[in-house]
């Protein structure tokens, strides 16, 4: 999401203006290509990043109310809006046609405040569900959202912030680190059998 340089409400998504060349380039092959926009989409670091401005169940995909109204679209997640960003700055670039894949999602299980267990399983058993709902976003109702998950382990011997180290589903012992979702086992379960 470092490529932008707006990204509220969501129609405002432009990419910023040191990657605005470079972005356009990228879009253009994209588009010609038939090919996918890859992005690592974490509301985590948005919540963290902005201290007091983003509620947590808005985060967690927890929340039942519209959170953000964008002209007409309502937004229940913070995913959908920053995805939906990405959407239009892709549109602003020439690239109406790319559609976007998550490359990564996910939460950390510990190493910060908002770093929980508990926020961790709720986030990704959310997001999990979110994406294979089939409802797309705002701004892309009903277009299926293809996504991976980050990360399958905790990475313990990794340096550098706690944070980075705990994004796993599992330790590296192959025990869980929270609970799993049934649609989680169901996904693990199709891509293994594919």
């Amino acid at each position: 999401m470092n490529v932008l340089g707006s990204s509220y409400p969501p129609s405002q998504g432009a990419f910023s203006d040191e990657m605005a060349t470079v972005m356009s380039s990228i879009v253009s092959f994209l588009s010609s290509n038939g090919s996918p926009f890859l992005a690592n989409v974490y509301p985590y670091f948005s919540y963290t990043g902005s201290p007091g401005q983003i509620a947590l169940p808005y985060a967690l995909f927890s929340g039942d109310a519209p959170v953000v109204q964008d002209g007409t679209l309502s937004y229940h997640n913070l995913f959908d809006a920053m995805v939906d960003a990405l959407y239009s700055a892709l549109e602003k670039a020439g690239g109406a046609s790319v559609w976007i894949v998550i490359s990564e999602s996910g939460w950390p299980s510990a190493g910060s405040d908002a770093a929980t267990v508990e926020n961790a399983q709720a986030y990704v058993n959310n997001f999990i569900s979110h994406v294979t709902s089939s409802d797309g976003t705002p701004k892309r109702p009903g277009q299926p959202i293809d996504a991976y998950v980050f990360a399958m382990f905790n990475e313990d011997q990794k340096p550098g912030d706690a944070v980075e180290r705990n994004f796993g589903l599992f330790f590296p012992s192959m025990l869980p680190v929270y609970p799993h979702s049934p649609s989680f086992i169901f996904c693990v379960y199709r891509a293994f059998m594919a």
